[in-house]
């Protein structure tokens, strides 16, 4: 599965990438609600156990436009740039680290209820293709349960609405 929405810079597109997993759920929560914790990064710790050490550069809890950051994830620290946004509707970001060079895109798309979350990721290196062979199914398992967090979030904020 791959999400027409998504732009991918050269050479990341899933066709060109040897690892690719895309995800997707359905949130009883508008855009916004969701989209508020998605870039508050500094917290992903708190609900996404996959997670950890999230620094954004210049201090802050929040991803903005261009911002940098530094995280661990799948044991691997990651230095990061957010490479697309708009608001409410779609974030991107590069991440690289020894053996690794991954390109992570989210849409948040309007819907009757309130809205669906897609996340798919290509990755590119030795230590990104070994990690798929010998954990097929790890990043899917993880995004989904990252996905799973944004849902109790944003449906939790909704209802206090």
């Amino acid at each position: 599965m791959t999400t027409d929405g998504i732009i991918w810079p050269a050479g990341y597109a899933p066709a060109d990438s040897p690892v690719h997993v895309a995800n997707h759920i359905d949130i009883a929560a508008p855009p916004s609600a969701v989209w508020h914790h998605l870039v508050r990064a500094a917290d992903w710790p708190s609900w996404y156990a996959n997670a950890s050490k999230v620094a954004i550069a210049g201090g802050g809890r929040d991803l903005t436009p261009g911002a940098r950051f530094r995280w661990r994830t799948f044991g691997v620290g990651l230095d990061t740039v957010v490479q697309e946004w708009v608001e409410n509707e779609r974030i991107a970001w590069l991440a690289t680290s020894f053996g690794v060079r991954a390109y992570h895109a989210w849409l948040i798309v309007p819907t009757a209820t309130g809205c669906r979350v897609i996340t798919e990721e290509t990755q590119h290196g030795f230590v990104a293709r070994s990690g798929m062979a010998l954990f097929p199914n790890r990043m899917h398992d993880w995004h989904q349960k990252w996905l799973e967090g944004l849902k109790v979030l944003g449906e939790r904020d909704a209802g206090d609405r």
